[in-house]
């Protein structure tokens, strides 16, 4: 526990110099690697959540929720009911990072992961559609719901809190740890399908595929007993003396509260919107509509996609601390850019290729996909996003962004795409969407401001 007398000598200290004398003592360093496993493991479990429902909706859940319904439609149902969970992700983020930035990090943390962690176990239980018809899908709608809510601010907290801890010099390739997080749940839901996908179809179907989503709750305590024992940032606690300071002086202070304002400036909030549909969008239907194409439509066999989907997450564990590292040598933006672009040249090519139906031809076109957009740019987008907004709504404004983003992004992506395929009965259609989404990040960079090694403690945002 820390003292008011210790929080204030941090207060009065610059971001990356208080993070730095908190690093340079025993506790301190105990401090930063507890909350920096925290954060991995939450996002690890957010992400093996998202990948276990984006895997099971592909290849699962239209069978056991929708079994009445063709192949095509089956697949568009699957992923309306993953939208559902975009939908409650901005009202999660504005709840819980109004809370984050009034009550602190600890506190959000600790209620994310509970929310979480319930919903996945309870989506393992609920009743097949042949046991209570259409309750089945109901309550999969509901606790989809209920676990976007949570999800809405278990990311955005997570990367606060990591760039409130980091060394100014080094917060790309910390903050990049977030990413690593969701990187190892991707891996941890495709280890575990792989091995349920070994189960024959009568057992996947009526109680295999429960197994994923109930193992998530190991993850879930583990993350939660560790998050009872974390300590504020250097950031909000310099934020808290200041706050307690002034209301002890009674002091008025009208340039810092113009600018506390939430819409009062928001080119940055309209910024970090732009940049998460370049990555949320190509992400999503990489990692998640494009298993549902290859295992329904061009009948793949299941055990590739997921496979694909194993190799990409170990290879993550390089590409993500890689792009932490360029976007702290060469800057945010340029790496970001980068990233974008070869998304756009990636569209067409890919779907040419998942064409031929050749294993090792879809295997490393799904890597490819997965490579660039749930790993590498989501690497750069950590610190960056940290970095874009001022110390007094920051959370909120962040968390907000990025799930706005990714409604109009992520999280419709799938089912646009499926009713597109529905529609048109090809694949062009599907492929000029995703590089549409690449183009507005690729675009959005043009007008991003550069934040490399902000001061975190400025109260107005980077625009």
């Amino acid at each position: 526990m820390s003292t008011p007398q210790h929080v204030a000598q941090e207060a009065a200290s610059p971001a990356g110099s208080a993070a730095d004398e908190r690093l340079a003592t025993p506790e301190g360093r105990k401090d930063f690697w507890r909350a920096t496993f925290s954060c991995w493991l939450g996002t690890a479990m957010e992400y093996a959540d998202f990948a276990l429902y984006g895997l099971a909706a592909g290849i699962i859940f239209g069978d056991v929720f929708f079994p009445n319904a063709t192949p095509a439609m089956a697949l568009l149902s699957s992923f309306a009911t993953w939208s559902v969970g975009f939908v409650a992700r901005p009202i999660g983020a504005l709840f819980f990072g109004w809370l984050g930035d009034r009550k602190g990090r600890k506190v959000v943390m600790v209620s994310t992961i509970i929310l979480m962690g319930l919903s996945t176990t309870l989506i393992g239980l609920i009743p097949s559609y042949a046991s209570i018809g259409l309750w089945a899908p109901a309550c999969l709608v509901i606790l989809r719901f209920s676990q976007g809510f949570g999800a809405g601010a278990e990311l955005s907290g997570g990367t606060v809190m990591l760039g409130e801890y980091a060394p100014a010099q080094r917060r790309g390739l910390v903050s990049s740890i977030i990413a690593l997080g969701s990187n190892s749940g991707t891996l941890v839901a495709s280890l575990v399908w792989l091995a349920v996908l070994q189960m024959d179809q009568q057992s996947l179907q009526e109680w295999g595929w429960r197994i994923p989503f109930l193992c998530s709750s190991l993850i879930a305590l583990v993350a939660l007993w560790i998050r009872r024992n974390l300590r504020e940032t250097p950031v909000f606690e310099r934020k808290q003396a200041e706050v307690l300071a002034q209301r002890q002086q009674a002091l008025a202070r009208p340039p810092v509260a113009d600018t506390r304002g939430f819409w009062r400036r928001s080119r940055a909030f309209l910024v970090m919107v732009g940049l998460r549909i370049g990555e949320n969008g190509p992400s999503y239907l990489a990692q998640g509509f494009i298993i549902g194409y290859v295992v329904k439509v061009l009948a793949v066999d299941k055990s590739v996609a997921t496979t694909a989907v194993f190799i990409a997450s170990l290879l993550g564990f390089l590409i993500i601390p890689l792009a932490g590292w360029l976007s702290d040598r060469f800057g945010r933006r340029i790496t970001y850019r980068c990233f974008c672009l070869l998304l756009i040249l990636y569209a067409f090519p890919a779907f040419m290729l998942l064409d031929s139906r050749e294993p090792a031809i879809v295997i490393a076109t799904i890597v490819t996909g997965m490579g660039l957009a749930s790993l590498g740019i989501f690497g750069v987008q950590a610190a960056w996003g940290v970095e874009m907004f001022g110390v007094h709504h920051r959370y909120t404004k962040m968390a907000t962004a990025k799930e706005l983003g990714s409604i109009l992004s992520g999280g419709t992506a799938p089912l646009v795409a499926a009713a597109l395929l529905a529609w048109t009965g090809h694949w062009w259609p599907i492929a000029a969407y995703f590089a549409l989404m690449a183009s507005v990040g690729f675009l959005t960079t043009f007008v991003a401001p550069e934040t490399r090694g902000r001061d975190l403690n400025a109260p107005e945002d980077a625009i």
